[in-house]
Order: structure tokens, then C-alpha cells, then sequence
């Protein structure tokens, strides 16, 4: 039985050679591309991009009126807080003064039965 082998350097070179000059073989096997059809696929790559940059600028712009909208939210809800607080501290200091006049009216009774 016979052992393997090895290709030396003649041989390794000579397929090689075969191996590029079949694939320039192939290259030049493939069909030529008319220029019309190269155009025609330019276009469309064109228009390709040109819808995805517009629906990249749509998706931006909606982002920024969310965004947008979103602040007015929270700063209407600030403001009606806001407003709420202040009325809720009007009402507080409201009470306090009525509770404030019952304590004087109840003192100056006291002193009017003592007197």
C-alpha cells in the first residue's frame, strides 16, 4: 500500500494556476449589463434612499412633537399642581383665620364674663 503524498511545490503551483484561470473564466462568462438596466437600477436605488432618508425625517419630527407635546403635558400638570397647591394654601390660611376669629371671639367672651 502506497502512503500519502505530498504535492510539491510544481504541482501546488500548477493548481494554482488552474484554479485563477477558472475563475477569469467564469468572470468573463458572465453577461454584459446593458446600460439601460444600469441606469434603471441606479434610479431605483435612489428613490430607495430618498424614501428611507423621508420616512427617517418623518420618524424624527414625530419624535420631536411627542417630545414637544409631552413638556406641555407636564408643564400644564405643573401648572395645574401648581394652581392646586395655591388653593389648597389659600384655603389653609382661610381655616386659620376663621379658627384664629373663633379663639378671639371665644376669648373676648371669657373677659366679658369676668368684667
Amino acid at each position: 500500500m502506497q502512503g500519502y503524498k505530498e504535492p510539491g511545490f510544481q504541482e501546488r503551483a500548477a493548481a494554482a494556476a488552474r484554479a485563477r484561470n477558472a475563475a477569469l473564466e467564469k468572470l468573463r462568462a458572465r453577461p454584459v449589463v446593458d446600460q439601460a438596466e444600469l441606469d434603471r437600477r441606479i434610479a431605483a436605488q435612489a428613490a430607495k434612499e430618498a424614501a428611507a432618508a423621508e420616512k427617517r425625517e418623518a420618524v424624527k419630527r414625530a419624535r420631536e412633537e411627542a417630545a414637544l407635546a409631552k413638556a406641555q403635558a407636564e408643564a400644564d400638570g405643573a401648572k395645574a399642581i401648581t394652581e392646586s397647591a395655591e388653593a389648597a394654601a389659600a384655603a389653609k390660611l382661610a381655616a386659620e383665620a376663621e379658627r384664629k376669629a373663633a379663639r378671639d371671639a371665644r376669648y373676648a367672651a371669657r373677659k366679658g364674663r369676668r368684667g
